[in-house]
C-alpha cells in the first residue's frame, strides 16, 4: 500500500490523510508535533509489547511441559497452584485497596441497565446502537418471541396487540404503581396520576409522563389519535424504557479489519459518532432511510424546570489487544507497529472532539474517554496499558487519567491475578466484564497438553466457570467498584429467542453486576426489566458479604477424565463444532463481515464473533491432539459441514460456495488451518491467521 514518512515512520497514504485532513482541524494540535510525539510513544512501546508477547509464550511453554509429564495422573490442584506461582503465571495479591476512579458518567458508575457491543464498520448497526437508550417495550414484545410466540404476518393482530398493552400495563403496576388500582384501569389521565410513590414522576410533555425506577426512565405515551392509543382506555400508544445506558463501539473480535483502508473506514465511523455528524442512508422494505444520532429528550420537571436527558447510549470504544501488529504504520526498523498503540493514540485522538466540546452532541458529560482494552494477560499486561494511556495523554495535552479502561476478564491469568490486574489500572479503571467465550478457548488452549477436554456443551457446567463468574463480581466489589465503575456479564447470543433471554438474562442482574451485553436494540429494551425487577444496588453489600471463591476450582481445566465417547458422539461434536467454525470464517475471509447471525447446526440464528470461533477450534486441535479423533475424521466433519454451511447461505449472492472445490476456497483452507495448527497459535488465537487468509482475499 501507498506510505508516505512521517516523523521516521512510514504512514499509509489512508491514514496521514485521514488524520491530517479529518481529524485534526479544529482540535488545536499540530500535525508535525502530533506525529513526533506518536513516533516517541511507538519507539518507547513497541519493544515493551514484544516483550510481554514473548513473556505469554514463555509461560505457555513451561505449562505444556507440565501437563505433558503429568498427562494421566489426576489433576492436582495444589500442585498446579505452587506450579503456577513458581513460574510467575500467579502473582502476589496486592494489599487491599479500593480503585480510586474519578469523573466517571452515571451510567457506568452509579445506574444499572443493558450494554451493547456493535461493530464499527457497520455505520448502521452503530447507529442503531447509539440510539438504542431508548426502546419501545410495545414494539419489543409485539415484534418477538417475548410473549412466548412470534407475530403472525398479514398486518396487524389486535388479539396479540391487546397481550402487549397486557404486559406492559403489568409492568407498570409493578415498577410505577399507582396509589389505587391498576394501569390497565387507567380511564382519564388528564386529571392528573396519582402514583403509590409520587417521587416517581419525574417529568412531562405534552404527550408523555415520565417516570422513574431503580434509577432508570419509564416514558409513558398518551395518544388517543393513534391506532394504538384510540383503543386505549386511557389513550396510551407506546411504553418507552430506558434500555441500553452504554454501547461499545467494537474495533476488535466483531471486525474483519486487516489493512490500513479498514482501520481507517473504523476511526471514521467513531469520528462521525464523537462529531456527532454520522449518517448512513439505506434501503428497508423497498423504502430509501436515513439512520443518524437521536438527539437528547426534554421534559417539563416538576415545579415547571426543564430536564434533559441523553437520547443516545454512553460510547466506549473497544481497542483490539496487545498481540496483533498492523500494516497501516511500519515503525523504522520496517516492522509493523503493534495495532493496539495505534488503537489507543487514534481513538483518544479522535475522541477530543467530544472532549473539547466540538460535536454536536455530548458523549461523557465527566470529561472521560472509555476505552474496553480485550486479551490482557495478568498484571504486568494491565500496568503496559495504564502507561501506554499515560503516554498518550502527554501526547494530547490531556489530564491524568482522563482515558479510562475497561479490563476483560477474559483470559486465564487475567482472571487468577483479577485483583492483581485491577491494582495496576486502579487510577482509571471503569469496568471488568466476564467473557465466557475467549475465556473458555483460552482454558482449553492453557491445558491443551493436559489430556482431552468434555464436551463443549458440558463446560457451561465446569466447576471453574461458576468460580470464574462469582469470583469476578466479589472482586470488583473488595476493590470498591461499587458507585466507580460497572461490573458486566457476557452476552445473549441468540437474538431472536427472546422468551429464553428473558428467563436466563434475569439472573444476571442477581449477581450483583450493573451491566450484561445484548445483541440487539430490542433485546436491550426487554433485557431492561429486569433491572426493575432487581435492585442490582440494593443487593451489593449481601453479595459482598458471600466468600471469594478460591483458585482451586478456578484453574481446575474441564478435562474428561475416563471418558469414552462412542463414534456417534465423536462425529456429532465434531459436526457441532465445524460447523460453527466454517460458518463464521466463510463471512469473515470472503466478504469480511466480522460479526453476524449465523446459523448454528440447528438453523438457530445466533451473533458469532471471534470468541466462538476460538473455542470451536480449540475444542477440535484438543481433540486431535489426543487421538479423541483423527484428522480424517476431522476432515470428513469440515466437508460435510461444508455443504450444510453452503445450503444454509444459499440465498446470499455475494457468497462464495465452499463444499464444490474446498482446496479453492480459501474461507475452507483457513477454518481447515484453525483447526490443524491450532495447538500452535499463540494462546489460541485466531487472529494471525484470519488475517492472513483475509487479506490473500483482499489481494
Amino acid at each position: 500500500m501507498p506510505m508516505t514518512p512521517r516523523a521516521g515512520l512510514q504512514v499509509a497514504d489512508d491514514l496521514a490523510a485521514f488524520i491530517e485532513t479529518e481529524v485534526l482541524p479544529g482540535l488545536d494540535l499540530d500535525a508535525d508535533a502530533f506525529w513526533t510525539a506518536a513516533a516517541g510513544v511507538f519507539a518507547r512501546f513497541a519493544p515493551e509489547n514484544r516483550r510481554l508477547l514473548a513473556v505469554r509464550d514463555a509461560l505457555q511453554a513451561r505449562i505444556d511441559a507440565w501437563h505433558a509429564d503429568r498427562r494421566g495422573q489426576p489433576h492436582d490442584p495444589v500442585a498446579t497452584t505452587a506450579f503456577l506461582r513458581d513460574i510467575g503465571y500467579l502473582a502476589p495479591e496486592p494489599a487491599p485497596f479500593a480503585i480510586r476512579t474519578r469523573n466517571v458518567d452515571a451510567e457506568v458508575a452509579t445506574l444499572a441497565g443493558p450494554q451493547l457491543v456493535v461493530p464499527i464498520l457497520n455505520a448502521r448497526f452503530v447507529l442503531n446502537a447509539a440510539n438504542a437508550r431508548w426502546g419501545s417495550l410495545y414494539d419489543a414484545l409485539y415484534g418477538t418471541d417475548a410473549l412466548g410466540d412470534l407475530p403472525r404476518g398479514g398486518g396487524y393482530d389486535p388479539e396479540r396487540g391487546a397481550r402487549v398493552v397486557a404486559r406492559a400495563k403489568a409492568f407498570l403496576d409493578e415498577a410505577v404503581p399507582l396509589a389505587e388500582g391498576s394501569w390497565a384501569d387507567l380511564t382519564d389521565p388528564r386529571n392528573g396520576i396519582a402514583l403509590r410513590d409520587p417521587g416517581q414522576s419525574v417529568g412531562r410533555t405534552d404527550r408523555t409522563r415520565l417516570f422513574r425506577h431503580h434509577g432508570l426512565h419509564i416514558e409513558v405515551v398518551f395518544d388517543p389519535e393513534h391506532p394504538i392509543g384510540r383503543t386505549d382506555p386511557a389513550g396510551i400508544s407506546d411504553v418507552v424504557l430506558e434500555a441500553a445506558l452504554s454501547t461499545i463501539v467494537d474495533l476488535e473480535d466483531s471486525v474483519a479489519a486487516v489493512d490500513a483502508a479498514d482501520k481507517v473506514a473504523a476511526y471514521r465511523n467513531w469520528l462521525g459518532l464523537m462529531k456527532g455528524d454520522l449518517v448512513e442512508t439505506f434501503d428497508k422494505g423497498g423504502e430509501r432511510l436515513t439512520r443518524t444520532l437521536a438527539p437528547d429528550r426534554t421534559f417539563t420537571a416538576p415545579g415547571d424546570s426543564t430536564i434533559s436527558l441523553p437520547g443516545r447510549a454512553l460510547l466506549f470504544v473497544r481497542n483490539v489487544g496487545h498481540l496483533m501488529t498492523t500494516p497501516a504504520i511500519q515503525l523504522p526498523d520496517g516492522s509493523e507497529a503493534p495495532e493496539g498503540v495505534l488503537d489507543a493514540i487514534v481513538t483518544s485522538l479522535i475522541a477530543m472532539h467530544d472532549l473539547k466540546g466540538r460535536g454536536a452532541f455530548a458523549n461523557s458529560r465527566a470529561g472521560s474517554v472509555y476505552i474496553v482494552k480485550p486479551k490482557m494477560h495478568g498484571p504486568d499486561e494491565c500496568a503496559f496499558t495504564d502507561a501506554l494511556f499515560d503516554a498518550v495523554e502527554d501526547l494530547l495535552g490531556l489530564p491524568r487519567h482522563t482515558l479510562k479502561v475497561g479490563v476483560m476478564d477474559e483470559e486465564r491469568r487475567t482472571s487468577a491475578n483479577l485483583a492483581a490486574c485491577i491494582h495496576a489500572v486502579k487510577d482509571r479503571i471503569v469496568f471488568i466484564n466476564t467473557g465466557f467465550l475467549d475465556r473458555t478457548g483460552d482454558e482449553i488452549h492453557t491445558a491443551m497438553q493436559a489430556g482431552p477436554v468434555v464436551r463443549k456443551g458440558d463446560i457451561k457446567s465446569s466447576d471453574w466457570i461458576t468460580a470464574y463468574e462469582a469470583r469476578n463480581v466479589a472482586i470488583g466489589l473488595a476493590c470498591g467498584f461499587d458507585g466507580k465503575a460497572q461490573i458486566g456479564k457476557g452476552m445473549w447470543a441468540a437474538p431472536d429467542r427472546m422468551a429464553e433471554m428473558l428467563d436466563q438474562k434475569a439472573a444476571h442482574p442477581k449477581t450483583g453486576a450493573n451491566t450484561a451485553w445484548v445483541p440487539s436494540p430490542t433485546a436491550a429494551t426487554l433485557h431492561a426489566l429486569h433491572y426493575h425487577q432487581t435492585d442490582v444496588f440494593a443487593l451489593r453489600d449481601r453479595i459482598a458479604a458471600r466468600p471469594t471463591p478460591g483458585l482451586e476450582p478456578l484453574l481446575t481445566p474441564p478435562l474428561a477424565q475416563g471418558r469414552n465417547w462412542s463414534d456417534v458422539e465423536i462425529a456429532e461434536e465434531l459436526d457441532n463444532n465445524a460447523q460453527g467454525l466454517l460458518g463464521y470464517v466463510v463471512r469473515w475471509i470472503d466478504q469480511g463481515v466480522g460479526c453476524s447471525k449465523v446459523p448454528d447446526i440447528h438453523d438457530v440464528g445466533l451473533m458469532e464473533d471471534r470468541a466462538t470461533l476460538r473455542i470451536s477450534s480449540q475444542h477440535m486441535a484438543n481433540w486431535l491432539l489426543h487421538g479423541v479423533c483423527t484428522a480424517e475424521q476431522v476432515d470428513a466433519a469440515l466437508l460435510r459441514m461444508a455443504a450444510k454451511v453452503d445450503a444454509q447461505n444459499a440465498a446470499d449472492p455475494l457468497y462464495r460456495p465452499m463444499a464444490p472445490d474446498p482446496a479453492a476456497s480459501l474461507a475452507f483452507q483457513a477454518a481447515r488451518a484453525l483447526v490443524f495448527e491450532g495447538t500452535a497459535e499463540p494462546n489460541g488465537y485466531t487472529e494471525p491467521l484470519l488475517h492472513a487468509f483475509r487479506r490473500r482475499a483482499k489481494g
